[in-house]
């Protein structure tokens, strides 16, 4: 039998992690405020300190609307809080954060076009840089 706090923490991590990944470029995370205003422009009634408590797993037990309001507000679907499987969006929620690094973004402009030897080549040289630095080798599909 699961965990009662299972649920709870996986709802709080998620949550968290689109706080710390879905925010326009050049700006850090939205405000509790922003978000419950935004939802509740909506119809949705919620508070700012619910989702405060929410992200920080206080809370476990949010409402269908709550959880719609919050996922149209961060641009998933409602299923992201609740799928055991969340890896497909975890990755693009990944791209996403990495795509607002304005250099990391003109890298990636740069390639369009390259034949695939060329593309190799580029990902010959990211890893070896990887390397240098320290970093894990890319993971496996990211190819």
């Amino acid at each position: 039998m699961p965990d009662r706090d299972e649920p709870a923490a996986g709802l709080a991590d998620r949550l968290d992690r689109l706080f710390r990944t879905m925010h326009p470029a050049g700006r850090g995370e939205y405000s509790y405020e922003e978000v419950a205003t935004a939802i509740r422009n909506e119809g949705v009634p919620i508070s700012h300190t619910y989702i405060w408590q929410l992200r920080k797993g206080l809370r476990d037990n949010p409402t269908k609307r709550h959880l719609e309001g919050l996922a149209k507000f961060f641009g998933v679907r409602p299923s992201y809080f609740l799928d055991e499987d969340t890896s497909a969006v975890d990755s693009q929620l990944e791209l996403l954060a990495a795509m607002r690094d304005q250099d990391v973004h003109k890298v990636a402009l740069r390639t369009a076009g390259l034949s695939p030897a060329g593309l190799k080549a580029i990902m010959g040289m990211i890893e070896h840089a990887r390397a240098i630095e320290g970093l894990p080798p890319s993971a496996e599909g990211e190819e």
